[in-house]
């Protein structure tokens, strides 16, 4: 475990600090810490940074109550950068997007912008705005037992192809039954989040470390 004082601070006494959404891994924003701001964001647990342009420092929520929960900070390895994970209670733009990074620059032809969480809002969205011919929308309408039904068939499909030694068969049928199981998750109101905390919590290397601490 580093100690505070193993951080490389600049010549102007600030190292950079990227902000992260624990739960999605997405980028929220990029800022700046000084040794005070640091300090006060570990002991605190909230992101404190200092503001290069008012020459003062900031709690992130101070006034919006958008505050930012750390759960991680690392350094890189020259130790003059840092990555900070955090639960956020609200957007991180001040602009009132989730992250401040929303502009984009250029998107590959051969890579597409796929995320488990815009799959989901996609999902939720065909329960509260039913769209014609939309196979999800028609999984809703049928309601729970047909959903259900649906990730039982996907789960044994699943079996087959892993006994079936087809590692493409295999990926279509996990892939097939991901979606499925994600439409009974917004059938009952359960989030992404909430299994992530979930699986986090069964963590075997976190558990060793929380009960490192406890010795």
């Amino acid at each position: 475990m580093l100690d505070i004082k193993d951080i490389k601070f600049n010549q102007d006494g600030l190292v950079p600090a990227i902000v992260q959404d624990y739960f999605t891994k997405e980028v929220l924003t990029v800022a700046y810490m000084n040794y005070e701001s640091l300090s006060i964001s570990m002991e605190e647990e909230k992101t404190c940074f200092y503001s290069r342009s008012r020459k003062t420092l900031w709690r992130k929520g101070e006034t919006s109550g958008n505050f930012q929960h750390i759960v991680s900070i690392k350094a890189d390895c020259d130790r003059d950068a840092l990555v900070i994970e955090v639960v956020k209670d609200g957007p991180a733009c001040h602009l009132g997007n989730e992250s401040c990074f929303v502009d984009k620059l250029f998107q590959s032809t051969q890579y597409g912008e796929f995320s488990y969480e815009k799959l989901f809002g996609l999902i939720k969205s065909r329960k509260s705005d039913p769209q014609e011919g939309s196979y999800t929308t028609y999984l809703f309408q049928k309601g729970i037992d047909k959903i259900l039904k649906k990730v039982g068939e996907e789960a044994t499909e699943v079996i087959i192809a892993g006994k079936g030694g087809s590692k493409e068969e295999l990926i279509y049928e996990i892939a097939d039954l991901t979606y499925h199981v994600m439409v009974l998750m917004a059938e009952q109101n359960v989030t992404l989040n909430e299994i992530f905390a979930e699986l986090s919590s069964r963590h075997v290397i976190d558990k060793k470390v929380k009960q490192e601490k406890m010795k």
